[in-house]
């Protein structure tokens, strides 16, 4: 299978910067969507963006202008860069990917996520 490991989440005062990493790791054979979504405590889990394999993004209404993902396909690698931070983006934060990975016989289609990374914005 397709392991999804998150890092760069904390702690980090109201306006400023975090960057999250998510590397993908197993016998990947190609990566096409991957993104990040985010769950605050009582609240479903939502989009906040994500990245095609041909460089196509898409954005929650609420980090637009704000966050920024991309994307280093050699390294099966996606980050999001999040600037000028709110209280309300405190959540913790997932990875997903899907594509293809080899199971030791065949091709296969996969789909996973994270564990998740805890990015908390204090007033």
């Amino acid at each position: 299978q397709v392991q999804l490991v998150e890092s760069g989440g904390g702690l980090v005062q109201a306006g400023g910067s975090l960057r999250l990493s998510c590397a993908a790791s197993g016998s990947i054979i190609k990566i096409n969507a991957m993104g990040w979504y985010r769950q605050a405590p009582g609240k479903q889990r939502e989009l906040v963006a994500t990245s095609t394999r041909s460089d196509s993004t898409n954005y929650a209404d609420s980090v637009k202008g704000r966050f920024t993902i991309s994307r280093d396909n050699a390294k099966n690698t996606v980050y999001l860069q999040m600037n000028s931070l709110k209280p309300e983006d405190t959540a913790v934060y997932y990875c997903n990917a899907d594509g293809q990975y080899y199971d030791g016989i065949r091709s296969r289609a996969f789909g996973s996520w994270g564990q998740g990374t805890q990015v908390t914005v204090s007033s």
